[in-house]
């Protein structure tokens, strides 16, 4: 008995030879297919040759299926019935039904958060989010699964094994309690005399902000946390230069005075990434439509709301 060595075997040539014994033509096999009629003819003797039989001969017109055609046949069609199933996309993913835990890395934005979950609940209410900041091996976490998406900033080369979406760039805007005495004569001088917070989370990524040299910016707070600033602003002469989409809610919950910076900070990169595993994932799909739709609003709520109350800079800025 001839080998059939699978590894030469185009597996277009069962199913041709499918179509073949069902149809009994090469004509119709061929407008079934979308192929030329010569072509099916090519490929019926490129299986022939492989397993050694003539498979089908041409009789009164019509083909005619040799006794081992008709052994294969019932051996095909479930073989390529199984293969079509294996490669199927999943079925459309269902949010009201899931019970799925999802589990986000950003270290800011506590209004985007407050949207996806109330986004969530509305269309998904047994779907849960473990919402975590940005650990410094976040890349790796995200690429082995043990993150579903994360949001991070800077220009670092993400690397393989990710797939991203690019959003609008954070632009940074300081921000003073009402009152503060550097709103009469904003500029470098106030800037310089006035103690700064700075939150530190925890990775390696430096925001424009950190760019500045050492001596035009004197660090008086340190925190870890963004939700500490508006708080810590409202009751203290320190500024705090942070984008426009972390403070604008605090802004009007505790009374602050956005102000243009008075050094040069460059549009800071920001972008959510995936594990590129999951890039055809249904679920994973909608997760990531749903917060990033919820970010893009939230971004340009806050660009809005900071814009409409930014205060003039100063004439003198020495």
């Amino acid at each position: 008995m001839k080998e059939i060595q699978l590894h030469r075997l185009d597996l277009n040539l069962l199913v041709v030879f499918e179509v073949l014994m069902t149809e009994g033509s090469v004509a119709k096999a061929a407008d079934k297919l979308g192929k030329t009629p010569s072509a099916v003819s090519h490929a019926l003797a490129r299986l022939r040759e492989q397993v050694g039989d003539p498979l089908m001969v041409k009789v009164g017109g019509r083909l005619q299926a040799s006794p081992f055609a008709l052994q294969l046949i019932e051996e095909v069609v479930p073989i390529l019935g199984s293969i079509k199933r294996v490669l199927q996309l999943p079925e459309p993913f269902d949010p009201g039904s899931s019970v799925r835990t999802f589990r986000i890395a950003s270290p800011i934005a506590a209004r985007v958060l407050a949207d996806v979950v109330t986004r969530i609940g509305a269309a998904a209410p047994n779907i849960s989010i473990d919402w975590l900041s940005a650990p410094r091996q976040v890349y790796a976490a995200v690429a082995e699964g043990h993150i579903d998406m994360a949001h991070l900033g800077g220009e670092r080369s993400l690397p393989d094994g990710l797939d991203m979406a690019e959003m609008p760039p954070l632009r940074f805007v300081s921000f003073v309690r009402q009152g503060h005495p550097a709103l009469s004569d904003w500029g470098l001088r106030a800037w310089r005399s006035h103690g700064h917070v700075k939150v530190a989370i925890d990775n390696e990524v430096r925001s424009p902000v950190d760019e500045v040299p050492a001596g035009d910016r004197h660090i008086a707070a340190r925190i870890s946390e963004f939700a500490g600033v508006g708080p810590l602003l409202a009751s203290s002469d320190l500024i705090a230069t942070l984008p426009s989409l972390i403070m604008a809610w605090d802004m009007e919950r505790y009374g602050l005075v956005p102000l243009p910076p008075v050094v040069p900070l460059a549009p800071f990169r920001v972008r959510f990434f995936w594990s590129s595993r999951t890039a055809n994932d249904p679920a994973s799909v909608w997760l990531r439509d749903l917060v990033m739709s919820a970010y893009r609003e939230a971004d340009l709520a806050a660009e809005a709301m900071v814009a409409a109350r930014l205060a003039p800079l100063s004439e003198g800025r020495t």
